[in-house]
């Protein structure tokens, strides 16, 4: 008996030991659905391509600034865990996230957290530094407290390369804002290069919101 018991666990129960996920970027599919492009300053142009064997999002800027956006509303509290994949052809030379001036980056990643009135609102961005060093936070030089920048990854060590991340955002927002996260909203990307006039290409992959 317990070995049919185990049998039928294993064949019909599977699930309850999977982590939930909830795909926000569908790019390898070339699924654009539910981003919606935000302009500031001119536009960077994503368009879907093959790269390595894969389709991934590419992003193209000529000192522009444009983002995708998408709603995403989720709790932190089941769904923490944010993992994506990325690459850049190069970084900034005069990017330095803790100037305006340098405002810009070759991949970011923002996570948004709405609140009202607005100026409560809160987000991470996690960010391929030009010259901030990897693992350091930083206050956005324009929303000054309520955003803060997170280098995932910096400088030119690993331009060229794909890299696969994963962040921890209910671990991220209690370190970096000292309280529990509120519910997400929104998650974007952006590939930008408006204040430094500099062009640049990046690529993104599939990005995923997981409970575990």
């Amino acid at each position: 008996m317990k070995y049919f018991l185990i049998v039928f666990l294993l064949l019909f129960l599977p699930a309850n030991g999977m982590a939930e996920e909830i795909k926000v970027g569908n790019f390898s599919e070339g699924d654009l659905t539910g981003w919606e492009i935000k302009k500031f300053d001119g536009q960077t142009r994503y368009i879907f391509e093959e790269d390595e064997g894969r389709r991934v999002l590419k992003a193209v800027c000529n000192a522009a600034a444009s983002g995708l956006f998408k709603d995403v509303k989720a709790d932190i509290q089941q769904f923490p865990i944010l993992r994506w994949s990325w690459k850049v052809e190069n970084i900034l030379e005069k990017g330095d996230a803790r100037t305006k001036e340098g405002d810009d980056y070759a991949a970011r990643i923002y996570v948004i957290f709405p609140r009202f009135p607005s100026w409560r609102t809160t987000g991470l961005t996690y960010i391929w530094a030009n010259k901030l060093p990897r693992g350091e936070t930083w206050p956005n030089s324009y929303a000054e407290d309520n955003v803060i920048m997170i280098a995932v990854q910096s400088g030119s060590e690993n331009v060229g390369k794909w890299m696969s991340e994963e962040r921890n955002l209910h671990d991220d927002y209690k370190r970096v804002f000292g309280k529990e996260p509120p519910k997400l909203g929104n998650i974007a990307i952006m590939t930008d290069a408006d204040n430094t006039g500099e062009s640049v290409k990046a690529y993104y992959g599939d990005i995923i919101l997981s409970s575990e």
